[in-house]
């Protein structure tokens, strides 16, 4: 059960009394997850070192969005995408209920802003994660040869993660017809916003940096000119075990995975978690 904080808790008795954290989420995320850890008593530095933002160039995307009926699901991966993906259907002037009768699939909180559009949520899987949608797809009997639309991003900039190109291809393995269409961008931000930021993890004054995608943490070690050792003096966390495994590939030593992945509030309670032991 999560413990809930009193915000009139005195700050000396918060499990990250003035921990400084820095927190490289996009900025549509980050302060989201600095809300949690504010909460918990931390001093958290908002460094995005990934930038989310509209496609330029929506000619692939529009005949899309345009015969959505002709595909049985619709699975979004991320809170970006649903965002992306309604706004540009609400500047075609494509109206919300063409949806009703796709089966509509998304992770954790994020099935929440489908809600809200007044859409039924076909799926939300236990595990929150890619894996998880694949996982739960393969019990369903007649799976094989449905059509299923994924809205992702068009990563530049930075090497894509293997996330989302692992997603497809487990779809695939499933016998489903997947088309992966772009929907936003993601961009590597540029490291001269953050000198403050970089020589303070290089002097060892960050208690802790907490990635919640793999792409942040590629874009984070661009500024560090892809040398891990210079941020070793913080310890690492990371938003579940997917992440933490790349973390690991890209040669950072992870102290902290969330086992509640579903929300930024079970990401802030593991790293409460880590300094109270």
């Amino acid at each position: 059960m999560r413990e809930e904080i009193n915000m009139l808790t005195p700050t000396l008795q918060l499990p990250l009394c003035n921990k400084r954290i820095i927190v490289t989420a996009p900025r549509n995320y980050a302060n989201r997850l600095a809300q949690e850890l504010v909460k918990l008593g931390a001093l958290p530095f908002l460094m995005p070192t990934i930038e989310i933002i509209l496609l330029q160039d929506f000619t692939k995307l529009d005949p899309i969005l345009y015969k959505l009926n002709t595909f049985d699901w619709i699975t979004f991966t991320s809170r970006n995408g649903i965002d992306a993906f309604f706004q540009r259907l609400e500047y075609l002037g494509v109206n919300f209920s063409v949806l009703k009768n796709n089966c509509l699939c998304a992770i954790g909180k994020d099935a929440e802003k489908l809600t809200a559009l007044g859409l039924e949520v076909d799926l939300i899987p236990i595990e929150p994660s890619p894996s998880g949608i694949i996982a739960e797809l393969a019990e369903i009997p007649d799976i094989a040869e449905q059509s299923i639309l994924v809205p992702v991003p068009e990563v530049v900039s930075v090497p894509e993660p293997d996330v989302v190109p692992n997603f497809i291809a487990g779809l695939k393995k499933l016998g489903m017809e997947v088309t992966p269409i772009p929907t936003y961008k993601t961009s590597c931000l540029d490291k001269n916003f953050y000198q403050v930021e970089l020589d303070l993890i290089r002097q060892g004054k960050i208690d802790l940096i907490a990635f919640s995608s793999t792409a942040e943490i590629a874009a984070f070690l661009r500024m560090f000119d892809d040398c891990p050792d210079n941020c070793q003096n913080s310890a690492i966390a990371c938003f579940g075990p997917y992440t933490a495994s790349n973390a690991r590939k890209l040669g950072l030593k992870v102290s902290i995975v969330a086992e509640d992945y579903s929300s930024f509030a079970g990401f802030a309670q593991a790293i409460a978690k880590f300094y109270k032991q």
